[in-house]
């Protein structure tokens, strides 16, 4: 566990050191008071919803598929790896209350950006590590944000996240939405999510709801 926040300690203080060099990257979107959007991928969509949600200034978390090839997808049809999609998340928040630059943060805080095409036991393309931008800033931020977190090795190994426009988002079925909420007691909550949320919580608690 020592070893653990000692890495996450690291990887924070990189993208600290990005914010402070960020200064000709606009840092958000939309016009002050206003809501915006940002869709991320980092593995199973449940384990990143409920991450999200922990967020001050996060208003909705919506899971879904982002990046493929076939209209309207199903969750099935995105488990045979054959649609080109990812598990995402579409997050909406208050750009007062949390800006790109820290949801850019809690995304690489959220998991494992050095694994290709899977997070954990959960293989294949659709639990790939992807953000995708809705616009130029989005971009540049997001290139970025991880050029200069590879750079300062924070990782053993190479980022792998993928960085791609977004296309079209898909909400995935009403059983998807709010799942570690409303199924806390199933097995895969209680030992994938409910590990992976506490340590998450730990290290970005100073981002999280009251």
């Amino acid at each position: 566990m020592r070893k653990y926040f000692i890495f996450m300690s690291l990887i924070a203080m990189a993208l600290f050191a990005c914010a402070q060099q960020s200064d000709k990257v606009p840092d958000d979107m939309e016009a002050k008071g206003k809501t915006a959007t940002a869709v991320f991928g980092g593995g199973c969509f449940w384990c990143t919803e409920a991450q999200f949600q922990s967020l001050d200034g996060v208003l909705k978390v919506e899971s879904g598929f982002a990046g493929g090839n076939v209209p309207n997808p199903t969750y099935e049809q995105v488990c045979t790896g054959t649609t080109g999609h990812a598990e995402v998340i579409r997050v909406t928040y208050d750009p007062d209350k949390i800006s790109y630059n820290e949801l850019l943060q809690a995304f690489y805080l959220s998991h494992d950006p050095t694994q290709l095409n899977r997070q954990g036991n959960d293989v294949g393309t659709q639990y790939r590590s992807v953000i995708f931008y809705a616009n130029k800033e989005q971009k540049e931020e997001a290139e970025f944000y991880t050029k200069k977190l590879d750079e300062s090795k924070a990782y053993d190994k190479p980022i792998v996240t993928q960085i791609a426009p977004l296309d079209k988002f898909y909400v995935a079925e009403d059983y998807h939405q709010n799942y570690y909420n409303q199924n806390g007691s199933q097995p895969y909550c209680m030992m994938v999510i409910r590990p992976k949320l506490e340590k998450f919580r730990k290290a970005f608690a100073s981002h999280l709801k009251k």
